[in-house]
């Protein structure tokens, strides 16, 4: 495993992380859950990420258990806070006292007297953003959080939230967790600019585009039955499970060049995002050991120039 720093921040992260969106604490059995975390573990990665609102807190709850038989102090653990966790008017968002609350219901899930990573998982346009922010310095303060990130925050929201810390003297954000992967770059526009420019990581989820990448899903085949497309309950982020041929006959077109390489296409995909000094770390998710492995074995690879040009081509 290879590690990078988490952005301008001390901490190092591995190159390749293991997240629990749709799987722990939902669809994944946690027997299966506690094999995908301690082979993560055992090959090296030690950035493991959640979120309270992944099955409203059991995901949490699911992590603690797999890595609670691990010192503390040898893997970063992040997680998230936005999305409800009730039905009232103060249980979501990013104000001081959902952030104050849900920092400690997390705490409790995860077993833990401090999260490495605390990020909110969207931009709160009904709270003031320099109460979120003085919020997250005052949990930095206090010890229950180290360092504290963004998800899916736009460029204009990091400068602004950038202009606010340097005046008010509070801790900078130290990542932003956007989508990022060969078949959707947007990010790349001014987002990864800004980030950079700031020392701010990108944690990208989603670096295999919901398994599109991984070359599973075959144009005019049906969906495999143990696919996330062919499961109603988690196919809603790949259009209902109608694939898109067109894309699908492309992806099928990168395969010989992760066969030229000895590598496969997963690992091919999940190296073209990490060959951006911008990007810490690609957060995979996985239902199976193998699927860690596999993933995991993408870190260090450097394409060749000419084979990030042809995969332009082919994806354009």
């Amino acid at each position: 495993m290879k590690y990078r720093k988490l952005g301008k921040q001390g901490v190092k992260v591995s190159e390749v992380g293991l997240g629990s969106w749709l799987t722990y604490g939902g669809a994944t059995e946690q027997e299966t859950a506690q094999k995908c975390i301690e082979k993560a573990y055992d090959l090296g990665i030690n950035f493991f990420d959640t979120a309270n609102a992944y099955a409203r807190g059991k995901s949490e709850e699911s992590v603690c258990q797999a890595l609670a038989s691990y010192r503390r102090d040898s893997y970063v653990l992040a997680t998230k806070v936005y999305f409800p966790m009730g039905d009232g008017p103060n249980d979501k968002g990013l104000s001081r006292k959902h952030l104050f609350e849900q920092c400690n219901a997390s705490l409790k899930r995860l077993g833990t007297d401090y999260i490495d990573l605390y990020q909110a998982h969207r931009y709160d346009s009904d709270t003031p953003l320099e109460e979120t922010l003085t919020a997250f310095h005052d949990l930095t303060q206090q010890g229950k959080i180290l360092y504290y990130g963004v998800s899916e925050w736009s460029s204009a929201q990091l400068s602004e939230a950038h202009e606010i810390t340097r005046e008010r003297n509070l801790h900078e954000i130290a990542s932003n967790q956007p989508v990022y992967n060969a078949l959707n770059r947007y990010i790349e526009k001014d987002v990864m600019a800004t980030c950079a420019r700031f020392g701010i990581g990108l944690v990208v989820y989603s670096p295999l585009a919901q398994g599109l990448l991984t070359g599973k899903y075959k144009p005019g085949q049906p969906l495999p039955e143990d696919s996330r497309a062919a499961d109603p309950g988690q196919n809603m982020f790949l259009n209902q499970g109608n694939l898109d041929q067109t894309v699908l006959e492309k992806v099928q077109k990168l395969i010989p060049i992760a066969e030229r390489n000895g590598i496969s296409l997963s690992q091919l995909s999940l190296a073209w995002c990490l060959r951006r000094p911008e990007v810490s770390s690609v957060i995979i998710g996985a239902s199976r050991p193998s699927q860690v492995e596999d993933n995991a074995g993408a870190a260090g690879i450097v394409l060749a120039e000419s084979d990030m040009t042809e995969m332009k081509a082919i994806l354009s």
